[in-house]
């Protein structure tokens, strides 16, 4: 990574508060977390734009359109970040993760489960054969108008943030408190195939 972030030693104000999660988490500042604080207000409106998206549809459907989102992109960082994530909030269990991770499915998933990871996914790759049969499906599933919107801007979301770490080569810390080594191995491989 060839940009300069902010050093954790000197920080202060945004960036000192940015950083500080990490720190009582898991007692370093993460790399892709030193590459954001680069500009702490676009951080900022970002994690705005999350909590204007959850309440809507849930943590759980969130992280599982994100998850998606994720695997699809081979985004190792967001992976293991939202795996952790997950997995803290109660959304998966640690054999959901993992199934997820490893297969984009699991037995406990329901239909409208599936449906938003199929989303999240196609979004995530092939966004310009996008129709309204794609919106259709998340309706079918029983979503409603700004929980579709909200899906969608969950999977978008991931996108951008996801695309702009692997943009700047930001490195992969693999080491998370709280994720077992099987879970890490499980995530580190996701590779859900386009076709999924």
């Amino acid at each position: 990574m060839i940009i300069r972030t902010p050093d954790p030693d000197g920080a202060d104000g945004a960036v000192a508060e940015i950083y500080r999660d990490d720190l009582d988490d898991d007692g370093f500042v993460f790399s892709h977390t030193r590459a954001m604080a680069v500009n702490p207000e676009a951080l900022a409106a970002f994690e705005t734009l999350i909590r204007a998206i959850v309440p809507s549809i849930g943590v759980r459907t969130y992280e599982l359109a994100t998850l998606a989102a994720a695997g699809a992109l081979h985004s190792r960082h967001c992976l293991l970040a939202h795996g952790r994530k997950a997995l803290r909030a109660g959304a998966l269990d640690d054999d959901q993760l993992e199934a997820v991770a490893l297969r984009g499915d699991h037995p406990d998933l329901s239909a409208a489960d599936r449906a938003v990871m199929r989303y999240a996914r196609r979004l995530s790759t092939h966004p310009g054969d996008m129709t309204d049969a794609d919106s259709q499906e998340l309706r079918d599933a029983g979503f409603d108008d700004r929980q579709i919107v909200d899906i969608t801007l969950a999977a978008a979301a991931r996108n951008a943030f996801s695309r702009t770490l692997q943009a700047l080569a930001v490195p992969v810390e693999t080491e998370l408190a709280g994720l077992s080594p099987r879970l890490r191995d499980a995530l580190m491989a996701s590779a859900w195939s386009d076709s999924d």
